[in-house]
């Protein structure tokens, strides 16, 4: 007899297994369905295993270039890039497994398959060999199979010499020379990873500056970083071909009309992702798609098929993890009837874990113009910060953009050595409605990098005390 459920979600992934979990503390009775490690790419070959891997790199670079400035005398230093990989491994198995013991916890069921909706209401899985193992039925279905990286035709991907951000957690040996396509969160991590281990490293960005979506100001400034640590950064440059030869790969670039030809060991394409809306039954049950997403309401999330949902990277950007997450317990308690303020993706962190770490929420200062805001900015560097001077991270700063008339804070963006913890105080009080006097007055700690965050609201307003 087929099992029966209230909520059958495909994909376990940070959207997926929230939603699941969400759905099981609200009583319905849910399974989720995926082939692989529960957490999905950000869990397993993304998120979490590639910051073990930055945090890595970080410690190695402060021991051997600034150790000195410590009192600490380091000699000998050498690191053993297998050990760092494996380590990289052991915290992501570690983590997929607690969401298992999670899962578990909540009274979900876990059916390890592949799942395709077969009608509106059954879902029929199968193994890796295309057996069907089982079917189910179900009164709601969420889709949450995730994305993957995408391609281009003239750089064909063998994962071997022309990777993934998947391999690139995994290589066997570390390269001597990367070609990074790509200069998104993705690309610049991983740039930051491998040069600080040793690796000539050249980014290549079809557009003028390395983060784009990234306020103009920081993309320069870790710019100007990257390149002091002997990364190679060619902005405004279009890959034209990469073909493998021999145990290299020649990349075909033209900037500015001239034509140039790079070689490297590895290839790593980084220029975004496509959602994975193949396979699942979409086209069968007439689920509208578009440019390789799946269209969904915004308020409820479900589809133009009535009682077939999707949330996260398959219904496109902003590919976030968090965002993934928030979507998937919005969608469940809509299902339940419970009328939340929808996701407001207007006031969505977004973070980059290199070092100086970037991070960000809402306008740039160029996009508050273009919507036509009278702005007032605030800034302040990290350079002043007593504790940034004591920890020995000056790089950086802290910039706020205001609306001049009312005071609301319209955007921030920071680069510096923990931005992406410090980008919650402003993310949270653009939420609460908060304004440049709310941040000038809240008390904050000293000495703290937080701290920053007040003085350049103060800066903005002329108020500012250590600047």
């Amino acid at each position: 007899m087929q099992k029966q459920y209230d909520i059958a979600i495909i994909g376990g992934g940070p959207g997926g297994y929230v939603a699941a979990i969400r759905a099981g503390q609200l009583g319905f009775k849910t399974v989720v369905i995926d082939k692989d490690n529960l957490g999905g790419v950000c869990l397993n070959w993304g998120c979490i295993p590639t910051k073990s891997l930055l945090k890595n790199a970080e410690i190695y670079d402060n021991l051997k270039n600034h150790s000195d400035d410590f009192g600490i005398k380091t000699t000998g230093l050498e690191f053993d890039f297998t050990r760092i990989i494996k380590r990289s491994r052991e915290i992501s198995d570690r983590i997929s497994k607690n969401v298992e013991l999670l899962i578990k916890k909540n009274k979900i069921d876990r059916i390890r398959g592949i799942g395709k909706l077969t009608s509106s209401s059954t879902i029929e899985i199968s193994d890796d060999n295309g057996k069907v193992i089982d079917t189910i039925k179900a009164d709601k279905f969420i889709i949450a199979t995730g994305a993957r990286p995408r391609s281009i035709p003239t750089v064909q991907i063998d994962r071997k010499n022309i990777i993934t951000s998947t391999e690139a957690m995994i290589l066997e040996k570390q390269p001597k020379d990367l070609i990074v396509i790509g200069a998104g969160a993705i690309g610049v991590e991983f740039a930051y990873f491998y040069s600080t281990l040793g690796t000539k490293v050249t980014i290549i960005e079809m557009l003028k500056n390395i983060l784009p979506i990234e306020d103009e100001e920081v993309s320069k400034t870790l710019e100007k970083s990257f390149k002091k640590r002997g990364i190679e950064i060619l902005t405004g440059t279009v890959v034209e071909k990469a073909e493998v030869k021999g145990n290299k790969v020649s990349v075909t670039v033209n900037v500015n009309g001239e034509k140039k030809v790079l070689s490297a060991e590895k290839v790593l394409n980084a220029i975004g992702v496509i959602g994975n809306i193949e396979g699942i039954g979409l086209d069968e049950l007439g689920v509208q798609t578009e440019k390789n997403h799946i269209k969904v309401n915004k308020e409820t999330y479900e589809t133009n098929v009535s009682g077939i949902f999707a949330i996260g990277d398959v219904i496109g950007p902003p590919w976030l993890a968090h965002v993934a997450s928030a979507e998937g317990i919005h969608c469940v308690e809509r299902i339940k009837g419970i009328i939340n303020p929808p996701v407001n993706y207007e006031n969505i962190p977004g973070c980059t874990y290199c070092q100086p770490q970037v991070a960000s929420v809402g306008l740039t200062e160029t996009k508050a113009k273009e919507k036509g805001y009278e702005i007032k900015v605030g800034k302040f560097p990290f350079m002043a910060s007593g504790k940034a001077f004591a920890i020995g991270e000056r790089e950086g700063f802290v910039k706020i953009i205001f609306d001049a008339k009312y005071g609301e804070i319209l955007g921030a963006h920071i680069i510096g050595s923990e931005a992406t913890e410090m980008i919650a105080e402003v993310t949270l009080a653009r939420s609460l409605e908060a304004t440049g006097e709310s941040l000038i007055k809240t008390i904050h700690a000293h000495p703290t990098l937080s701290e920053s965050i007040m003085e350049a609201a103060a800066n903005a307003y002329g108020e500012a005390i250590h600047i």
